[in-house]
């Protein structure tokens, strides 16, 4: 009887040890979201040699506060595991001129969550306390590729504007400047000037088309630097 017990008892650590073993294999946090190929561009400016163009922007010096020097050109937001609608917005970005990739451009997003709000835990500092915690930065890759997956945002309960994806720019260079929002065709809140306009920052007004795949959404944004960015020179 003692003997069958232990034999029990090992299948059941092993057939523990195999379900654990297949849930880390299968983990969201484990896949190709987590992993990219810099290919070298991974150096970050000094914010004491880092120059503000484009205009006022509050908010803009956020970008400077990523947790860590180690960046991926692809990533997910806290929120991705939430309930909500998933999506995916990649793109290139190019040098300006459109046509060569740039490399080492950091870009930094922030939202809301699906109640229209930017959420805090109450431990927040720097621009944390205003952007919230649903936000992120991503380098792009040696062929000036970014990747994020998160949740599409909700609108503000005001219902005062289009729900939006918030996107700051700092290049290899130095400089950093706010783009036009990410925002989602279709929405009934978008205004003239936003579904027209005619000189959008970084060449693209930022409306995202999305398709289905799976269990997520797709879209692109591709991004020219100092497009349409005033004073960029």
């Amino acid at each position: 009887m003692y003997i069958q017990c232990i034999q029990t008892m090992r299948i059941q650590i092993l057939l523990f040890l195999l379900l654990n073993t297949f849930l880390v294999c299968e983990s969201p946090s484990q896949d190709s979201r987590q992993t990219s190929d810099l290919g070298g561009c991974t150096q970050v400016p000094d914010k004491r040699q880092s120059k503000l163009v484009g205009g006022p922007c509050e908010g803009c010096e956020a970008i400077f506060e990523y947790p860590t020097s180690q960046f991926s050109s692809i990533d997910s937001l806290p929120d991705f595991n939430d309930d909500g609608p998933r999506i995916k917005i990649s793109g290139t970005v190019y040098k300006t001129g459109g046509i060569e990739p740039a490399c080492g451009v950091i870009l930094y997003v922030y939202h809301t969550n699906q109640e229209g709000v930017y959420p805090t835990t109450g431990n927040e500092t720097g621009w944390a306390k205003r952007h919230g915690y649903i936000r992120g930065w991503i380098q792009t890759d040696k062929e000036g590729k970014y990747t994020f997956y998160t949740l599409k945002p909700g609108t503000y309960p005001s219902r005062s504007s289009a729900a939006h994806i918030h996107i700051t720019i700092l290049e290899p260079n130095g400089k950093y400047y706010w783009l036009g929002s990410y925002l989602f065709a279709g929405d009934p809140l978008l205004t003239d000037k936003q579904l027209n306009n005619e000189s959008p920052r970084g060449g693209s007004n930022g409306i995202i088309a999305f398709e289905q795949e799976g269990d997520l959404m797709v879209g692109v944004r591709n991004i020219e630097l100092g497009k349409n960015v005033p004073n960029y020179e």
